[in-house]
């Protein structure tokens, strides 16, 4: 008894699952100080702006469900809030005010300062993924220092925590371009810069022309699914009905929710099997073939 008390107070992983986690977390750094030493790979460079995702969605992932437990848990998840800061280029706190506290609130409502129907209209087209991350930084920003005026009134340790998150990943820039600017634009500051840009525009991936009217907002057709390859590459990122009815669930166990809950509860347009092919339909094959364009699901007086 007291031997298995004791195994289950050491630091680990909440899921094994989360070793791939891990391995995106190591290998990013390792590919740019590599390129950086001997030279620039395109197969690497590549490989190095796939992870940049892959890291986005951890960042995601380590807010809504902490990746350690056991015993040293807080340090060590501590740790991994600021080692995902230096590799995604912006503090984790973010996911807080922008995610947890707004989208997942109001997913994709009239109150959801993201939402892809606030810029132009309730667009589903190439520009509109394109320039959606832009449009959402703009609206963003102001929810982020107002959570953190917010923080510095009623909590100034989380306060200063999120300082030191700006403080680390400024640092590393600021470093890195005194050493070399050229490498630290090529190998750091451009991968983030991708990665942010991707973590942002998974929004409009998921729900633009997806209902974001009150109705939908009480059922299930307010996020788009992908199916496929994505989702083991990157964490069930696809999986977004059930991560957002789930959002304590660990992305393991997205697979077996859309399957068994929620894949045959959301309209049928908005299950995608597969990522890439959605993208090469809806935003290039759609402008020279009108018919593959997606329709909005939304009523016209909900468009604001």
């Amino acid at each position: 008894m007291a031997r298995t008390l004791e195994r289950a107070g050491r630091l680990r992983l909440r899921h094994w699952r989360d070793l791939q986690s891990l391995a995106y977390l190591i290998a990013a750094p390792v590919l740019a100080a590599w390129m950086w030493r001997h030279g620039f790979s395109w197969p690497l460079y590549l490989l190095l702006l796939f992870l940049t995702l892959g890291i986005g969605v951890i960042h995601h992932n380590h807010t809504h469900l902490r990746m350690w437990r056991g015993r040293g848990a807080r340090l060590a998840n501590r740790f991994t809030d600021f080692w995902i800061t230096l590799l995604q280029g912006h503090p984790t706190f973010v996911f807080w005010p922008a995610h947890v506290g707004n989208h997942h609130r109001y997913k994709h409502g009239a109150r959801d300062v993201a939402r892809t129907y606030r810029f132009g209209g309730d667009t589903n087209h190439l520009w509109g993924y394109l320039i959606h991350p832009v449009q959402a930084v703009w609206v963003l920003f102001p929810v982020f220092f107002g959570w953190l005026r917010g923080m510095r009134l009623r909590h100034p340790g989380v306060w200063r925590y999120c300082l030191a998150q700006y403080g680390v990943w400024l640092g590393l820039w600021g470093g890195l371009l005194a050493l070399d600017p050229l490498k630290a634009l090529l190998y750091v500051i451009v991968p983030q810069l991708h990665g942010l840009h991707w973590l942002l525009a998974t929004n409009y991936l998921q729900h633009a022309h997806a209902d974001g009217g009150p109705r939908a907002v009480a059922g299930l057709d307010y996020a788009r699914n992908f199916e496929g390859l994505v989702n083991p590459l990157l964490f069930n990122i696809g999986l977004h009905t059930a991560h957002h009815e789930n959002p304590r669930a660990h992305w393991s166990d997205l697979t077996r929710l859309h399957r068994e809950q929620y894949r045959d509860r959301v309209a049928p347009e908005l299950n995608e099997r597969g990522l890439v092919p959605y993208m090469l339909r809806v935003f290039v094959l759609a402008n020279v073939m009108p018919g593959l364009r997606s329709r909005s699901r939304m009523a016209p007086e909900h468009v604001r």
